[in-house]
């Protein structure tokens, strides 16, 4: 996959609550939980999109509280991918609300 310019991921952002550009190469998001087994579940089943993409994010489980963080190695930045798979995540959260 191509990367994106400064200009399609700004215009991608706009698009996306809650997601950040990060160093401009990564974006991220925080995910918020009733409890700790909540966010456990969230995870799986964002681990299991990935692997089907084969496209994986960096994860972090602070309590209640999971921060994705996405980027493309091979592009050196972000790609469609990344932000297909953002709107993904997004999606598997708001059913879990």
């Amino acid at each position: 996959m191509m990367r994106l310019t400064e200009e399609e991921v700004q215009s991608l952002l706009q698009e996306m609550e809650g997601w950040k550009l990060v160093e401009e190469r990564w974006i991220a998001k925080k995910y918020r939980f009733q409890d700790y087994l909540q966010g456990i579940e969230f995870v799986r089943q964002i681990a299991a999109i990935s692997e089907e993409a084969n496209h994986h994010p960096f994860i972090s489980i602070d309590y209640k509280l999971i921060t994705v963080k996405i980027s493309s190695w091979r592009a050196k930045g972000l790609t469609k991918l990344d932000f297909e798979l953002a709107k993904k995540y997004d999606e598997v959260y708001d059913k879990m609300k």
